[in-house]
């Protein structure tokens, strides 16, 4: 319990970071030690792959502060190049046409991002802000793909639709 508590504190101190100061009545609580606080981040060369990468890495160390703040560092600075590229296109990028796929770098990894987020935000109980990341990517970046390192593509989009369905599902039970 008191590790949940830990992180909705956590979670609320990254989000008051980002509401300027003369809105907030009192200060952010301070981040646990353990957790990267958003300015501790390691942004890396500001890439968009590095971002998400690190993201991932994030989730897998369990550390959803530091997932939120590279997933949101990742949207906040391509997202608009991302849905123009989802607009450039009619339909997904065939996966045959690896080279083509890549150059989708934008759409691809603002879509895995998103994913990711997702995930961290469903991890730490926030499921209505979990459906919102995800129904945002499957409405608008629909057809982003993220290579798997085993050897294929899979489409973040599709995968956000079928936690939307679950979590709108066991919300009703």
């Amino acid at each position: 319990m008191k590790k949940n508590a830990a992180l909705v504190l956590s979670l609320a101190a990254l989000l008051l970071c980002r509401i300027p100061a003369v809105q907030a009545a009192d200060p952010a609580p301070a981040a646990p030690a353990a957790t990267a606080s958003p300015a501790a981040l390691d942004f890396g060369d500001f890439g968009s792959a590095t971002i998400v990468g690190k993201a991932w890495k994030a989730a897998a160390d369990k550390d959803y502060v530091s997932v939120l703040g590279y997933t949101n560092k990742c949207i906040e600075m391509f997202q608009k190049q991302a849905l123009e590229q989802q607009k450039s296109l009619t339909e997904p990028v065939p996966v045959s046409d690896k080279e083509k796929v890549f150059s989708m770098w934008a759409l691809n990894d603002v879509g895995t991002a998103y994913f990711i987020k997702g995930q961290a935000l469903e991890k730490t109980g926030k499921t209505k802000e979990a459906i919102e990341a995800y129904k945002f990517l499957a409405d608008n970046l629909a057809f982003a793909q993220t290579w798997d390192p085993k050897g294929w593509f899979w489409k973040p989009a599709a995968a956000a639709a079928e936690r939307v369905k679950a979590l709108e599902f066991d919300s009703v039970k």
